[in-house]
């Protein structure tokens, strides 16, 4: 492979092509008119204009995107996360111009981009699910009858897409006709699909996710586990690895599962099988992503391993360099989302321009991100700045690292997710482990980060008038 094309934006885009440049291939980025003069842009070798800045006019258009490929002499498209990274169509595409998707192949995206097929794919391999039906539903007296078999609360999930669309907790029989219909219309505007399924509703989860890699001669390993259960909005904002909760035995367990939900597709490269974890250690299969996940480093720190450099030499057709009992986890590592999202105003967006932006650094800290000092949050896509990263020996020391890095990280213009970041971080909650799914709806709220704002300030007031009496004492 000598030249990729990135079909992405952002950080993303840089931390692909970075990994591609280390290792002697060329880069070509995409941009929509937005993204003109964006960091991947200008670190790329060539770029190619897409369109205008709406993404169905530039990063989700694939005949501009593979034209670009074709236009540049691109051998390799790396899709990134989002956009197209998981749209079988896409993928087919570019196979079909013998050119070389850096994922997995099409079959692999649609089975497991649509829950319910992906389901059906795993059901002989022994994998642990959620009690629930198996196909779709639309009839609401069938639904009736289902919910009172499985036993209230059920949970109604889109069968396609995710994000938390299309879902609604169901409580009692009175409910159901209102909150099926309105998730049936949520994801046919979401998705343009309107199928969805029951499963009884796992009511204190922990959101546990197994990283996979799988090459084209049939080898299939395990990198262990991420924990995402801090999330808003059903979408993670804080991650990390490995769990604190995972015994060795439940953790051997679930790469097990993970590695047969890999090899029931067919599966190649790197992709990421997600689990409920419940209050008496029950895991559950909830879904597979066919892509990079977002949260990747937490992985690649624990593991000593570059996702991205796997996921190019997979593509070439070159065999795992190691086995899994190769794989030890070494120290642990946490990831801060950084959004242009204010957590004083519900996490609604925040839009304007990065009047200041200095990144922190130092042993032990990362920063992949897409912005430099003076650039505008464009309004058509995810609000994300950067991924906070960082790395110790253990728990607590990474932990004390972020609380540090979100300290020394300096934004201004917009109203960002660090304060949220660093609630969590030192909320006893987080710091003991002993947190699910609903940790934002239980222990936080915008009067609580206001209160710790005002703590804080206060503890500052007095240090500076401490110190400003000693200094009057000396003179």
């Amino acid at each position: 492979m000598r030249k990729i094309l990135v079909a992405n934006r952002g950080e993303i885009a840089l931390r692909v092509m970075r990994t591609a440049q280390k290792m002697g291939i060329k880069t070509v980025a995409v941009c929509s008119e937005a993204d003109r003069n964006a960091p991947h842009v200008r670190f790329a070798g060539e770029a190619v204009l897409l369109g205008p800045a709406p993404s169905s006019e530039s990063y989700l258009a694939m005949e501009k995107v593979l034209q670009a490929a074709k236009d540049t002499g691109a051998d390799g498209i790396h899709p990134g996360y989002g956009f197209l990274s998981e749209n079988a169509v896409f993928a087919q595409m570019v196979e079909d111009h013998h050119i070389t998707f850096i994922g997995p192949r099409p079959h692999a995206i649609k089975v497991m981009g649509n829950k319910l097929a992906a389901k059906e794919a795993v059901r002989d391999y022994d994998i642990p699910m959620v009690p629930g039906i198996e196909e779709s539903i639309t009839d609401i007296k069938l639904a009736e009858k289902t919910a009172k078999e499985i036993g209230f609360p059920i949970l109604i999930k889109a069968s396609a897409g995710g994000g938390g669309k299309g879902m609604r907790v169901v409580a009692s029989l009175e409910e159901l006709p209102e909150q099926m219909n309105r998730a049936i219309s949520e994801a046919e505007a979401a998705f343009g699909d309107g199928a969805v399924f029951i499963e009884k509703y796992v009511s204190s989860p922990r959101h546990i996710e197994i990283q996979v890699l799988a090459d084209t001669h049939g080898n299939v390993v395990h990198l262990f586990e991420r924990e995402c259960s801090v999330q808003r909005r059903h979408q993670k904002v804080v991650e990390e690895a490995p769990s604190a909760v995972l015994t060795p035995e439940i953790r051997k367990a679930m790469g097990e599962a993970a590695i047969k939900v890999a090899k029931a597709c067919d599966y190649v490269g790197a992709g990421t099988v997600e689990f409920l974890l419940d209050e008496h250690k029950n895991f559950y299969f909830l879904e597979m992503n066919t892509r990079l996940q977002v949260e990747h480093p937490v992985t690649e720190l624990i593991c000593g391993l570059d996702l991205v450099e796997q996921q190019i030499k997979v593509a070439r057709g070159e065999k795992l360099g190691f086995a899994q009992e190769d794989l030890k986890i070494q120290g642990h590592a946490l990831e801060v989302r950084v959004y242009a999202e204010d957590p004083l105003d519900n996490f609604n967006p925040s839009i304007g321009t990065l009047s200041t932006y200095q990144i922190p650094n130092g042993e032990g800290v990362r920063v992949d991100d897409g912005f430099e000092e003076g650039m505008p949050i464009p309004i058509y896509y995810d609000p994300m700045i950067a991924k906070l990263i960082t790395y110790g020996k253990t728990r607590d020391e990474a932990i004390q690292l972020m609380v540090k890095a979100i300290g020394d990280y300096h934004i201004e213009g917009v109203a960002t997710t660090l304060p949220f970041g660093q609630f969590v971080c030192e909320h006893e909650a987080f710091r003991t482990g002993n947190f699910d799914t609903h940790f934002v709806k239980q222990y936080y709220s915008p009067e609580a980060l206001q209160k710790k704002y005002a703590e804080e300030k206060e503890i500052a007031a007095k240090v500076g008038l401490f110190l400003f009496l000693e200094q009057q004492q000396k003179l």
